[in-house]
């Protein structure tokens, strides 16, 4: 049997594994992350694990309906969502280094 993976490894595994062809992340609860986590560590909460991931910048989350986009820190989008449309809007030249938005930005 094979040595039981640590969150870190099984997340880097899930968004390589689960991933659609297009995509450079996996959405948690549609691709079945969620519940696969769950079920792999016996009942904790991804949610919890995955956020503390994202603040240690091992992980870069984006809040979608429904859940999150789950992403390696080097595929993750680089800028939020608002600096995008501030760049659009012609209101911001050089957007911060914040990476993805954590859950507590949201």
């Amino acid at each position: 049997m094979k040595a039981k993976l640590g969150y870190e490894e099984f997340v880097r595994l899930a968004v390589g594994k689960l991933r659609l062809e297009n995509y450079k992340g996996i959405h948690s609860v549609f691709s079945g992350f969620n519940e696969a986590f769950k079920t792999y560590f016996e009942g904790v909460n991804p949610i919890e694990v995955t956020g503390e991931m994202a603040r240690q910048g091992k992980i870069a989350l984006r809040p979608v309906k429904g859940g999150v986009m789950l992403y390696l820190p080097e595929d993750g989008p680089q800028y939020s969502r608002g600096d995008l449309a501030l760049m659009k809007m012609g209101l911001l030249e050089k957007p911060k280094d914040r990476g993805a938005r954590t859950p507590e930005s949201v």
